[in-house]
């Protein structure tokens, strides 16, 4: 009832106002039409018109429509609908030119801002848009002062009701702020969600590949994934950031998880350095998760390498696993390992091939001396193995000269007792290598000397005594029932001869020459003899055999040639 009464009220106050305004209008009317000047009375012949005839009168000139008085509720009114954006000041001041530019405006800026796009609307263009708000609310209030507003419906006209208007009309700019913000964050969203899936994708793409070539993709897309967990955290994508991080940790260090330890290192090593990049937080517990499996690998890797003549992976990989990891249960197995892999080699010296087993055992000692780091008690240990390696090649390189020996591989055999009298000269079988030097030298000449292993036996019932009939110093090798050398100064007055015949019909034969001589004790039996020259004359030694009889005396002549030394007896 009582909404009823206020309408009716409201109605009655319209009805009243229209009454006074058309009242108004007409009594304005009435007083510019006093003010009209009548025409002069006709004079004389003249004659008054009839009242039927219509009078001669001038059209009335409509004077200009006054101001009306300043209204601030009225100029609000306008400001404010024009910042709506829509120009709604100037169209109920119906300045229609001016709202078309506002609409012009809008156009333009919903053209660039729609769809909404991730990098949002360019700042410059939203400053000159509000800029241009502002003048447009400046001048639309200007003009709104002393205007009044000509829209039809009656209450707008009242200037607190259209500023009150103008004011709820703000909603809709908001509202299409708070819509585009609502827009243009989904379109982050899915931005960032596409740059998570392309990440993903980078990583799918180089599993399978060696972490070398696919070292650079990964690092691309952890770059992502480092930025998205730093610049937007609490987004879609970046939710979902600490599972791809799970799944890159296995894509990467999937040659780990297909054993194959060595190839499994390079990546370990570099996923323990991503807490320094993205940080221990973010990571959770993959920050410490390739830490077993790096060590598993140094291990593995590393101890299948010990051993091998050229591989310095054992070292390299071993040392980096008692350094990182000392406290470690992969670590503690580092010594074990080694002093099995000395015992096995060992166990070979004795074996058919002896001469693979010192070389296992001199490339472990080399391997063992060099590792570093660990813990005090395992470096001790680890000393006392290459020590245990160093006895073991020295055995080892013995029974390998003897094998070469046996096996006709008489140069081989050569090398190995020379280097195994000068490395090792206070070993029990110094002595005997030195005879195996000096049969392997004539078995090379005469592979039959070859087919009697050198012996310490010395002296016998037979004896032979070697003349030197030539110009130079010369050593004599000898092996069969006894092995050893002898050498003989050079014959001052001796030279040599042109051809071999001449020196077996000539040699040692001038009674005038006191000829530098040796004489030594053999055993009955085939010798062996290698005559060569001790300078530099470039000669060729020269070897023969003699079968000795028990009890016999015998006299060598060693002569030289222009081409070699010979020796008759």
């Amino acid at each position: 009832m009582a909404d009823d009464q206020r309408d009716g009220a409201e109605d009655v106050a319209a009805t009243e106002e229209e009454a006074e305004s058309t009242t108004d209008t007409r009594i304005e009317e009435e007083a510019w039409t006093e003010q009209i000047p009548l025409p002069p009375q006709a004079s004389g012949t003249e004659q008054i018109p009839s009242p039927s005839q219509p009078p001669l009168t001038e059209p009335i000139p409509q004077p200009a429509e006054p101001p009306a008085p300043a209204d601030r509720w009225r100029a609000a009114a306008v400001a404010l609908l024009n910042l709506s954006g829509l120009g709604l000041g100037y169209v109920l001041l119906r300045r229609w030119a001016a709202a078309a530019v506002c609409w012009v405006a809008i156009g333009i800026l919903l053209l660039i801002a729609l769809p909404a796009d991730p990098n949002g609307v360019p700042g410059g263009l939203l400053i000159a848009y509000l800029i241009f708000l502002v003048l447009a609310a400046v001048h639309g209030a200007a003009r709104g002062l002393r205007s009044p507003l000509k829209m039809m419906i009656s209450r707008l006209r009242r200037s607190p009701v259209a500023a009150a208007l103008a004011l709820v009309l703000l909603v809709v700019p908001g509202g299409g702020v708070v819509l585009y913000n609502q827009a243009h964050d989904e379109a982050v969203q899915r931005m960032l969600l596409g740059r998570l899936d392309q990440a993903d994708r980078i990583v799918a793409a180089a599993k399978g590949e060696s972490f070398t070539a696919a070292g650079p993709e990964y690092r691309t897309a952890l770059a992502t994934y480092r930025d998205l967990l730093d610049n937007d955290h609490d987004s879609r994508a970046g939710k979902l950031v600490p599972d791809r991080l799970a799944a890159f940790y296995q894509t990467v260090a999937s040659p780990y998880a297909q054993s194959d330890y060595c190839q499994a290192i390079a990546p370990l090593t570099y996923l323990r350095t991503l807490p320094q990049t993205i940080g221990a937080k973010d990571l959770g517990s993959l920050a410490t998760w390739p830490d077993d499996r790096l060590a598993t690998s140094l291990y593995q890797c590393g101890a299948g390498g010990l051993g091998t003549a050229g591989d310095t992976t054992a070292t390299t990989d071993l040392s980096e696993l008692l350094a990182t990891f000392p406290a470690s249960a992969q670590a503690a197995k580092v010594e074990p390992a080694v002093a099995a892999a000395i015992k096995t080699a060992a166990a070979g010296i004795n074996g058919s091939n002896p001469c693979t087993a010192t070389t296992q055992l001199h490339t472990l000692g080399t391997q063992v001396s060099a590792l570093t780091g660990g813990q005090a008690d395992t470096a001790a240990s680890l000393r006392k193995d290459a020590a245990t390696a160093g006895k073991d090649v020295e055995s080892g390189t013995y029974a390998c000269g003897v094998s070469q020996y046996k096996s006709g591989k008489f140069t081989d055999a050569e090398t190995t007792m020379t280097d195994f009298v000068s490395t090792y000269p206070h070993d029990p079988n110094h002595a005997l290598a030195q005879k195996y030097s000096i049969a392997a030298q004539i078995a090379q000449q005469d592979s039959a000397a070859g087919k009697t292993m050198p012996t310490l036996a010395s002296g016998g019932s037979v004896t032979v005594t070697i003349l030197n009939d030539s110009p130079d110093p010369i050593k004599i090798l000898y092996t069969g029932p006894a092995t050893g050398s002898i050498s003989i100064g050079a014959c001052g007055k001796c030279t040599t001869y042109s051809s071999d015949e001449e020196g077996q019909e000539f040699s040692c034969t001038d009674s005038s020459i006191d000829y530098p001589q040796a004489t030594i004790r053999l055993p009955a039996g085939t010798t062996y003899f290698l005559h060569e020259s001790t300078d530099d004359s470039g000669t060729t030694a020269n070897t023969f055999n003699e079968h000795y009889d028990s009890g016999d005396t015998y006299t060598d002549c060693a002569y030289e040639t222009d081409s070699y030394l010979s020796g008759i007896l």
